[in-house]
C-alpha cells in the first residue's frame, strides 16, 4: 500500500532535505523545522483548536486526535489525545493489543497513523531530540559493549574524542564501566538490557521512550532495573514514557499512568501518582501504594471489553 501524501503545517527543513516544504507535501518521517523536532501526519493541517497551540509551552509530547488503522480495518489506536509535560515519568498502562507500543512507534515516527499531529518539544542544535528502547536488548552480537553504545554516536558523526568521552558516561551511569570490551553473550539479561539503556542515553537526548524492556527479565532484576530507571531520570532531568503491562511497575515509578483500553485501542483514564522522590522499595509495602494499584486495576477492568464489542459504552473516565 503506497503511503498516502502528509501535509506540514509551516516552517523550513533543514539543509539536505528532498522535500519542499512551502509545497506542503513530503513523505512520512521526522523532519527538522528550526530547533523544533515535529512529526506532522495526514489529514491534519494543524492542531484542533488555538488554544491547544498557545499552551504547549512546558510540554515535551502533545498528542492531537491520532488514530492508527490497518489496511485490514483493524483500528489500533482511536483518536487519542495526550500531553506529557516536560520532566513527568509517565507510564502507558494496559493489556496486549491496546496500541501502547503502536502509539510509542508513532511518537518516535516509526509508523505513521492515519490522522491526527504529533508535536515534541524545542530541543537544542546538535542535541538528539528522542531515544528508544525495545522490549528486548536489540545489541549487536559481534560488537562488544563499548560499540554497541557507541553507534548513535558514529552514525551521526560525532568527532572520535566527543565519543570515547559520552561512551563512559552513559557506561558508568549504567554501572557497566568494567564490563566495556565484553560481548553480549557474556552479559546476563538485566545487564545485556543496561546496554541498550546506556546507548539509549549516550546522546543526551531529552526524551526517553522505553517500550516494556524489563518485561522478560526476573521480578528481582526487574525491581532493581525500576530503581535504577527512576534514579537516571531524576539526575539526566529526562523526561520518560514508558509501556508496561504491570501495575505495580506503573505506580513504583511513575508521576502519572495513562490506562488504555482494546479495540480500538483509546486512553480509557489516568491516575496521577502523588509521591515523593526518590522512591524506597518500601514503598511497594505501603497502603498508599495499595491505594494506586486498587484504582489502575479498577479502571483496567472497566476496559475489559472494547468499544467494538460494547456499542456506545463511554470512556475517558479520569481519576
Amino acid at each position: 500500500m503506497q503511503a498516502r501524501p502528509l501535509r506540514c503545517r509551516t516552517g523550513q527543513m533543514t539543509k539536505g532535505s528532498k522535500h519542499d516544504v512551502q509545497q506542503g507535501e513530503f513523505q512520512h518521517g521526522i523532519w527538522h523545522y528550526g530547533n523544533i523536532y515535529v512529526t506532522i501526519y495526514a489529514d491534519q493541517t494543524g492542531f484542533s483548536s488555538p488554544e491547544r497551540r498557545l499552551s504547549l509551552a512546558a510540554v515535551a509530547i502533545d498528542i492531537d486526535g491520532v488514530s492508527r488503522t490497518y489496511p485490514n480495518g483493524l483500528r489500533a489506536i482511536e483518536r487519542v489525545d495526550l500531553r506529557v509535560q516536560a520532566g513527568e515519568f509517565v507510564t502507558l498502562l494496559g493489556p496486549s493489543g491496546c496500541g501502547k507500543s503502536t502509539l510509542l512507534r508513532m511518537i518516535a515516527g516509526l509508523v505513521p497513523p492515519t490522522a491526527g499531529a504529533i508535536r515534541l518539544q524545542p530541543f537544542a542544535p546538535g542535541r538528539a531530540p528522542l531515544s528508544y528502547v525495545f522490549q528486548s536488548p536489540t545489541l549487536m552480537p559481534w560488537a562488544s559493549v563499548a560499540r554497541n553504545v557507541r553507534l548513535p554516536l558514529e552514525l551521526a558523526d560525532m568527532p572520535e574524542a566527543e565519543i570515547a568521552r559520552h561512551v563512559g558516561e552513559a557506561l558508568a551511569l549504567v554501572g557497566l564501566a568494567d564490563v566495556a570490551d565484553f560481548y553480549p553473550r557474556e552479559l546476563s539479561g538485566g545487564m545485556q538490557m543496561r546496554v541498550s539503556i546506556a546507548r539509549a542515553l549516550v546522546n543526551d537526548a531529552p526524551l526517553l521512550l522505553m517500550d516494556e524492556p524489563f518485561g522478560a527479565l526476573d521480578e528481582i532484576t526487574r525491581g532493581r532495573l525500576d530503581q535504577e530507571i527512576r534514579a537516571l531520570w531524576a539526575r539526566r532531568a529526562l523526561t520518560v514514557l514508558f509501556v508496561t503491562h504491570s501495575v505495580t511497575e506503573a505506580v513504583f515509578l511513575s508521576t502519572r499512568v495513562i490506562v488504555m483500553a482494546p479495540r480500538p485501542g483509546r486512553i480509557l483514564g489516568e491516575v496521577s501518582i502523588a509521591e515523593a522522590h526518590p522512591r524506597a522499595d518500601g514503598f511497594r509495602l505501603t497502603p498508599r501504594f495499595a491505594e494506586y494499584c486498587a484504582r489502575l486495576t479498577e479502571l483496567l477492568a472497566l476496559g475489559g471489553a472494547g468499544e467494538d464489542d460494547l456499542p456506545g459504552r463511554p470512556s475517558g473516565a479520569f481519576v
